[in-house]
C-alpha cells in the first residue's frame, strides 16, 4: 500500500510518535499551521469521513478522546484548541487517510 499514513502507523516511515495504541497513532504535522499541530490517525486505513461505517463509531470516538489527552499534555487545553477533519480534496484533505488535526498554542482566526 502506498498510503504514507499507513506506513507511519506501521513504523515503515520515521515519525516522532506523540501517542500510539492498538487503534491510533499521533504525530506532529510536517507543515504546521499553529505552534501545536498534531495529527491523530487510525491504524485502520479509512480514506475519509465519507468512508466511515457504523462499525467505525468507537474508533472515531477514540480519535477525539486521544485528541483531548494530547491537548492536555501539550498545554493547549486551558486556552483552547481547534480540531479539524477535512473530507476530500475540495476541503483540503491532502492524504487519503482519515486524520484529525489538533491545532493550538496561539489565537486562531475564526473560520467561515
Amino acid at each position: 500500500m502506498s498510503c504514507i499514513f499507513c506506513k507511519i502507523a506501521k513504523g515503515e516511515v520515521k515519525s516522532t510518535t506523540l501517542y500510539q495504541d492498538d487503534k491510533v497513532v499521533a504525530f506532529p504535522d510536517i507543515n504546521p499551521k499553529a505552534p501545536v499541530h498534531i495529527l491523530v490517525i487510525p491504524r485502520k486505513h479509512i480514506a475519509s469521513v465519507s468512508d466511515l461505517t457504523e462499525a467505525d463509531e468507537a474508533l472515531v470516538g477514540h480519535l477525539f478522546t486521544v485528541a483531548s489527552k494530547l491537548a492536555k499534555e501539550q498545554g493547549i487545553s486551558e486556552h483552547g484548541y481547534r480540531l479539524v477533519v477535512n473530507c476530500g480534496p475540495h476541503a483540503g484533505q491532502m492524504v487519503a487517510h482519515l486524520h484529525l488535526h489538533i491545532l493550538g498554542g496561539r489565537q486562531l482566526l475564526m473560520m467561515g
